[in-house]
């Protein structure tokens, strides 16, 4: 089963259904539904924030039996699975490659990074409110004021109100390498921004995943129709458990309409590379499924990519 939230392609708005899905998180994959049953939709057509403010029970029972109407794949066009008030939270330094990637990439301040990869309390950060957030094909940008830029591909669990896991998704946590490395003071302008961040294609349940640290995450960055990065990863090299990871982001605050917690990266490419526009990031995890997303440089040039989007949709 996989919960998705969409658009009818003609005059549509959005709304949230589910699908039994085949082979399409597959690598090659296009991160659409395709060679799968139709999506139904849900009978009180609720917003994913409104879901996500329910206990994990009733979450299970409504998309067990969504009881609204079947529309055919070829009609929706999917979009990031977050709305309303929900944001989206990200942990660093989760994994031994993050921390030598910050470690590599700091000037001062390395050690700060060796500290928190080995202490009690995990670095947890804002990353997006649910408004900016990119879906499945989509671009991303990366900041017009910065040399060095990266993908972070990061398996992010979906949090109800109660910070109960609810599903997986994943998330594009966006990365100015140049801005970050100057001083971990600078880490929110090279990481929150617009286009910094993107989620999909949908979200697994909880309950079809036995074990989200057995999971297999590529990333695959092309240029100019040629393969320009790739690498493989698992996220068995995930320091930190997800249940902890919650319970210190809801520890002091409160999230009525849930959170997307993304869990960190263990895939970044070795320096100097860095993203250039027109590159095609495809983020692939295991039992999940595939985000791709096209980059643009700027915000000026994202705003010209999200009216063709609009035009062509």
């Amino acid at each position: 089963m996989r919960l998705i939230r969409f658009r009818k392609i003609i005059h549509g708005t959005p709304q949230l259904g589910v699908f039994e899905e085949g082979r399409t998180d597959a690598p090659g994959s296009t991160g659409a539904p395709g060679g799968i049953g139709p999506v139904t939709t849900f009978a009180a057509a609720p917003a994913l924030a409104d879901l996500l403010a329910l206990p994990l029970d009733d979450i299970r029972e409504i998309c067990e039996k969504p009881g609204g109407e079947a529309l055919r794949q070829e009609e929706i066009e999917p979009l990031a699975p977050v709305d309303g008030r929900t944001e989206v939270w990200a942990a660093g330094v989760t994994y031994e490659r993050s921390r030598a990637a910050r470690i590599a990439e700091s000037e001062e301040s390395a050690d700060v990074y060796d500290r928190v990869y080995a202490a009690e309390r995990p670095e947890l950060f804002f990353k997006s409110a649910a408004w900016r957030v990119r879906g499945p094909g989509s671009a991303v940008s990366v900041r017009s004021d910065s040399s060095v830029d990266v993908p972070e591909p990061e398996l992010a669990a979906v949090l109800n109100c109660a910070g109960d896991v609810v599903g997986y998704t994943i998330c594009n946590d966006m990365s100015s390498r140049s801005i970050e490395g100057q001083n971990p003071l600078y880490l929110p302008q090279a990481k929150i921004y617009l286009g910094g961040c993107a989620l999909g294609p949908w979200i697994r349940p909880v309950w079809e995943v036995p074990d989200p640290y057995s999971l297999t995450i590529e990333m695959t960055i092309t240029r100019d129709g040629s393969v320009a990065w790739e690498g493989q990863s698992s996220t068995s090299g995930l320091r930190r458990r997800i249940g902890e990871l919650a319970e210190y982001l809801f520890r002091e605050e409160e999230f009525p309409a849930g959170a997307i917690l993304s869990t960190g990266t263990s895939l970044v490419p070795d320096l100097p590379f860095t993203l250039q526009p027109g590159d095609e990031i495809r983020i692939h995890i295991s039992q999940i499924g595939e985000l791709v997303n096209p980059v643009v440089r700027g915000k000026a040039a994202l705003a010209s990519a999200s009216r063709g989007q609009r035009v062509h949709a």
